[in-house]
């Protein structure tokens, strides 16, 4: 899976170092600036995976993911649950990684 997708964590620094990120996750905070233009980048950088959000609870990433389509983006998906949420990241016990 890791293989065909980019992981990109949507969170605020603050949550990323109160749980950690979800390992292979690439942190880039929905609300810092240029935070499109980042994930273009990725999406350049990384031609035929699909881009899958993931946030505290799930919510968050749905609306950004449906936002980003609204603009033509395609290729967008949201990790249901997020990462605290029931059937999320940690409830389903996935590896995570100490964020710096």
């Amino acid at each position: 899976m890791a293989k065909r997708i980019v992981l990109i964590d949507i969170r605020s620094a603050e949550e990323w170092a109160d749980t950690g990120l979800p390992q292979g996750a690439v942190p880039i905070d929905a609300d810092a600036p240029a935070f499109e233009v980042r994930i273009a980048g990725l999406r350049l950088d990384n031609p035929g995976k699909r881009i899958v959000l993931i946030d505290r609870t799930g919510a968050q990433a749905v609306a950004v993911a449906q936002k980003l389509a609204g603009r033509g983006w395609r290729d967008l998906a949201a990790v249901r649950g997020g990462v605290l949420g029931p059937g999320g990241w940690l409830a389903e016990k996935l590896p995570v990684a100490e964020y710096p």
